[in-house]
């Protein structure tokens, strides 16, 4: 099971986020993934290699965020970052309530990948960032929902710049 995301307030200034505006992403980007994931546990306990992989962002990296020198502290998306760290939270929170029956449950960074967010524009650079196409997104993503019985869980996992070895801050 693989949960995404939305961002809601592209070009708002984030003293201006009103709360309908974060509703609308919590919507999604939390509750959204609360929902679904509720909804497929029973399934996910009858499962012999359950897995649960939350898109997240470094955008919702606290480290990140309080970081002057990367560029995630620079990011004006409340709504957006906000709703990632509240969904980095819950991964880390249905690890720990899963791990005893087995289940598995990671979030990846798929990276700046072309959307309808961003015009479909994969190979373009978006703030120094090489956007990707989807299936190059993909790849964290499918590694983490085929990880092996010993796997990790309540990880958080990438490949870009903004990861080391294969680790995103939380």
């Amino acid at each position: 099971m693989i949960n995404a995301g939305v961002a809601t307030e592209w070009g708002v200034d984030p003293a201006d986020v009103h709360a309908e505006l974060l509703r609308r992403a919590y919507e999604v980007n939390v509750f959204g993934v609360v929902t679904v994931t509720r909804a497929a546990i029973p399934l996910l306990r009858r499962s012999a290699a359950a897995r649960v992989v939350n898109t997240a962002s470094p955008l919702g990296s606290l480290t990140l965020m309080t970081d002057p020198a990367s560029p995630v502290s620079q990011s004006s998306l409340l709504a957006y970052n906000s709703s990632k760290a509240a969904l980095n939270a819950l991964t880390v929170m249905y690890a720990n309530v899963l791990r005893p029956d087995g289940i598995l449950v990671n979030a990846a960074n798929p990276g700046l990948v072309a959307t309808d967010l961003n015009g479909f524009t994969a190979g373009a650079t978006t703030d120094g960032l090489t956007v990707r196409t989807p299936e190059r997104g993909a790849e964290v993503p499918v590694r983490l929902a085929l990880l092996g019985p010993d796997g990790p869980t309540g990880r958080f996992f990438g490949d870009d710049e903004f990861a080391v070895a294969g680790t995103v801050p939380w």
